[in-house]
């Protein structure tokens, strides 16, 4: 498996059969790539491969499979440190149109690449996601198996930015490939195929300085026990936000050294 762009999703097998508007990958911008495999790797018990963009990139294994790529760029590229989903869509030219027409704002791209193409964007109160048209991981159907459990969207109105992604990414648009959005325990629920894959919040602060506060996506991982990821994680310099458990598990969010936030979870949230 090979990856085009530091922050493009890494991809092999057709994407025909692609739910739209549902996550597909997952990036992480660091500093130091040995550094980041070290700490995810005793974290969440990872294996890494290079891939063709040479020695600043990898590919993230489990069990074998693809679950998120990696980028040491954030001091070349004087980008911030942390984690982006990338969400499918079959034209990401009219994404872009999309995201522009409702006053967001497209940080990078659209760009080309030899397994599609991609684009960064800010939503309006300022979370990073990511656009991807083309080619997806090999298995991806079973991605969330390995991969992220689900996408959290912590930001200031879930109603607000219910409305700008089924826009920009057609949720809910009455097609048979498409996501679907309900509102449940106070918070907005989005599924593909009957599996929960995103939650938006309300409650993030735009202008908190505490990023954990600011509105961004929240990538979440399945792990038998969050407790010994918190250990790891301390272990190498990384730092416990909060845990806590829910009715589907336990849960805890975490910072790496480099300061990107990611969550660990026992329990797939309920269809």
């Amino acid at each position: 498996m090979t990856s085009e762009h530091p922050s493009a999703p890494t991809a092999i097998a057709p994407a025909a059969d692609a739910p739209r508007g549902a996550p597909c990958w997952a990036n992480l911008t660091a500093r130091d790539l040995q550094a980041a495999e070290k700490f995810y790797g005793s974290v969440l018990g990872w294996e890494f491969r290079n891939t063709t963009l040479g020695d600043h990139f990898a590919v993230a294994l489990s069990d074998g499979r693809p679950v998120a790529g990696i980028g040491a760029v954030a001091t070349d590229l004087q980008i911030a440190v942390g984690w982006t989903p990338y969400f499918f869509v079959p034209q990401v030219d009219e994404a872009a149109g999309r995201i522009r027409e409702r006053s967001a704002t497209v940080a990078l791209g659209p760009v080309a690449f030899a397994s599609g193409r991609a684009l960064v964007a800010a939503d309006r109160d300022g979370a990073v996601f990511g656009v991807w048209d083309g080619r997806l991981p090999r298995g991806w159907e079973t991605w969330h198996d390995q991969g992220p459990v689900v996408l959290r969207l912590r930001t200031r109105d879930a109603f607000e930015a219910a409305i700008f992604y089924g826009g920009v990414l057609q949720w809910a648009d009455g097609s048979p490939d498409g996501c679907t959005v309900d509102y449940e325990h106070e918070e907005v629920v989005v599924r593909s195929g009957g599996a929960v894959v995103a939650r938006l919040s309300s409650g993030a602060v735009e202008a908190d300085p505490d990023p954990t506060v600011r509105p961004h996506w929240d990538v979440q991982f399945t792990v038998p026990d969050t407790g010994a990821c918190v250990a790891a994680a301390r272990g190498l310099g990384g730092t416990l936000i909060r845990q806590g458990s829910t009715h589907s598990g336990a849960y805890a969010e975490l910072r790496d050294p480099d300061g990107g936030l990611f969550t660990v979870t026992t329990a797939r949230p309920p269809a």
